[in-house]
């Protein structure tokens, strides 16, 4: 049901991240759809979430975030608190309150966790194209009131560079600011490109001074059987990236 990350975070901070399969859901939605958004049965939806809960033996109802791909964060206070209404508009958030579950969802774009090496704050991004040339990890690292150097991150499942092919327009909102980002683009069909997510976010978050960023690799697209993926098949689910910190 869930990829538990591989990072040098403490051992008081706890993450995952959650594949397709385990749930409720019926196609194109099928199983786990963590997305309230999406057109599924909102039944379904709670039940899914309610599951993972469960199987997580989460400490709290997560954070939901009502995304549009921009660099808006939330700050996520005492756990129980949040409610079940979505909050946002942002794309980031993050936590100093034990038990307080950062949560975002995603189905090709980048989800990027982070945590301070003392366990004291924790964060999640939703990175895809957009929110990472606007900067949307810049900004959470900046939330988190942490020196970036203190900062450790992981990467998770995303569309890989074999799959996401873009217009010129997506490489000049990187390129034209930052020449050594067109190293994250390699040449696609016609005017088009092949576009590396994960490679933009680690050099965004080396920019701010993160010096410990681990990948997961997998592709969201390629990998049918485990991950959603939008650009593959349309209307489909959302996987959630999870993280919330303990007591020390």
């Amino acid at each position: 049901m869930w990829i538990t990350p591989q990072w040098s975070a403490p051992a008081t901070v706890h993450a995952a991240f959650t594949l397709r399969t385990g749930g409720t859901s019926a196609a194109p939605f099928d199983t786990l759809n963590l997305g309230a958004h999406v057109g599924d049965d909102p039944l379904r939806v709670a039940a899914n979430r309610r599951r993972i809960a469960d199987a997580l033996a989460l400490p709290s109802s997560p954070a939901w975030l009502r995304q549009v791909h921009g660099v808006a964060v939330r700050e996520i206070g005492a756990a129980g608190a949040m409610g079940s209404v979505p909050h946002g508009p942002a794309d980031a958030a993050f936590t100093r309150a034990p038990g307080a579950v950062c949560a975002i969802l995603v189905a090709d774009c980048l989800p990027v966790l982070l945590a301070s090496r003392d366990g004291s704050v924790v964060g999640a991004a939703h990175a895809g194209w957009r929110g990472l040339a606007a900067g949307v990890l810049e900004a959470t690292v900046k939330a988190m009131g942490v020196p970036a150097r203190d900062l450790v991150a992981w990467l998770g499942p995303s569309i890989s560079p074999r799959h996401f092919e873009v217009g010129e327009d997506v490489r000049s909102a990187f390129v034209a600011s930052d020449a050594a980002t067109a190293a994250a683009f390699r040449p696609g069909r016609a005017d088009r490109w092949w576009c590396d997510l994960p490679a933009l976010a680690r050099h965004r978050l080396a920019a701010s001074g993160l010096t410990e960023i681990a990948l997961d690799g997998a592709c969201t697209f390629a990998e049918r059987d485990r991950f959603f993926s939008f650009r593959r098949d349309g209307p489909c689910g959302r996987m959630a990236a999870l993280v919330w910190r303990s007591e020390a």
